[in-house]
C-alpha cells in the first residue's frame, strides 16, 4: 500500500511539473499573469520563465521515470527533490530576509512547500525500498 502511494504521488507531481513546464514555455506571458504571487516577484521576463518551465520538464520526467524505473528512482526522485527543497527554502529565506511577508508562505504552500516535502517523503520512502531490496538479494544469493 506505501509503494502503491508513493508511485501515485511520483506520478502526480511528475505530472503536474511537467504541465507547469510545457505552460511556461508555451505561452510564459499567460503563465505569469495566471500563477497567484508571481506578478509581485519582478516584471515580466519571458527568457526567465522559459529557462524555469525547461526545469519543470525535467523535474517531471525525473518523478515519471523514477516511477517507472525502480533501478533510478532514488536517485532521480533525490535530484528532483532537492531542487524543489531549494525552492521552498528560498521563498522562506525571502521572508527571512524581508523581501516579502509572512503571507506569501501560506499562498505558495500547495505549489512550492507541499510538493517539496511530498518529494523528500517519497524520497526516504525509495531510499528504505532499495535498502531493503538489496537485503532480500544478498539473503536470496546466499
Amino acid at each position: 500500500m506505501l509503494k502503491a502511494t508513493c508511485i501515485a504521488a511520483a506520478l502526480i507531481l511528475g505530472a503536474s511539473a511537467l504541465a507547469n513546464g510545457v505552460f511556461m514555455l508555451l505561452d510564459p506571458e499567460r503563465w505569469y499573469f495566471s500563477v497567484p504571487g508571481v506578478t509581485t516577484t519582478g516584471p515580466f521576463n519571458q527568457h526567465f520563465i522559459r529557462d524555469i518551465g525547461l526545469i519543470f520538464l525535467l523535474l517531471g520526467g525525473a518523478y515519471l521515470v523514477g516511477a517507472a524505473r525502480s533501478d533510478l528512482r532514488v536517485a532521480f526522485w533525490a535530484t528532483a527533490s532537492i531542487w524543489l527543497s531549494g525552492h521552498a527554502l528560498f521563498h522562506f529565506w525571502e521572508v527571512a530576509a524581508g523581501i516579502c511577508g509572512p503571507s506569501v508562505l501560506a499562498r505558495d504552500f500547495p505549489a512550492v512547500t507541499l510538493p517539496a516535502v511530498i518529494g523528500i517523503a517519497i524520497t526516504i520512502w525509495a531510499v528504505a525500498d532499495a535498502g531493503a531490496d538489496r537485503a532480500a538479494a544478498t539473503v536470496a544469493t546466499a
